[in-house]
């Protein structure tokens, strides 16, 4: 049972490193591409998900597990494997929406290459969002980090998926009864239902969403 002592333990920690850095909460929120107000949003009394206190992490030098649970070293430079910066390819654009073609399928090393900071190991690269059926986590837009190393399959997680034609998609996967899903504020969109165990080839997790003002 999730209490409002550990709400406020959690924010005490986030408290902790913004001030060892030097970050008020919007700068933090900034810099992990996290939405503006989520620490706010804490305060308020909304308890994190782990999704979010993983996207916060890296900006605040440290990991969820400390954030959550005070587990493990406080400080991100003492985690084995830990990487500071990565260059990850952005390859052009994924469809939130239908399936679509898409360069995301045919990574290159010919294409643009960005910085990011704080991602764990992996297999990364950025994807640019068209389309509005994940607007509620990525609008239109957005860029989305995904792991293409990273193709296990979890409750609530999202994922880019593929049709086998050439065609790709953003959406979140659910269970009972096992679909990926539109987060949209369009209502228009439909979950993509998984019959006869014909799972759509999966290209990588998402594991950040940003967009720049």
């Amino acid at each position: 049972m999730v209490t409002t002592n550990t709400l406020e333990q959690i924010l005490d920690r986030v408290r902790i490193r913004r001030e060892k850095l030097g970050l008020s909460e919007h700068a933090a929120e900034q810099a992990a591409g996290a939405k503006v107000g989520t620490i706010r949003n804490w305060r308020r009394g909304a308890m994190p998900r782990i999704e979010t206190l993983s996207l916060i992490a890296p900006a605040l030098r440290t990991t969820p597990e400390w954030l959550a649970y005070e587990a493990g070293p406080e400080e991100l430079d003492d985690v084995p494997n830990a990487s500071s910066t990565q260059t990850v390819p952005k390859i052009s654009w994924v469809s939130a929406g239908a399936f679509a073609a898409s360069d995301a399928v045919m990574p290159t090393d010919d294409f643009e290459k960005i910085a990011i900071a704080g991602l764990p190991p992996g297999d990364w690269v950025a994807l640019k969002v068209d389309g509005d059926s994940m607007d509620r986590i990525s609008p239109p837009e957005s860029i989305i980090l995904v792991n293409r190393r990273d193709k296990r399959l979890v409750p609530n997680a999202c994922y880019v998926i593929e049709d086998g034609e050439g065609g790709a998609t953003y959406k979140r996967y659910r269970q009972s009864p096992t679909r990926f899903e539109p987060v949209s504020t369009n209502h228009s969109h439909e979950p993509i239902f998984i019959e006869d165990g014909n799972m759509p080839r999966v290209f990588g997790r998402v594991g950040r969403s940003y967009i720049d003002m």
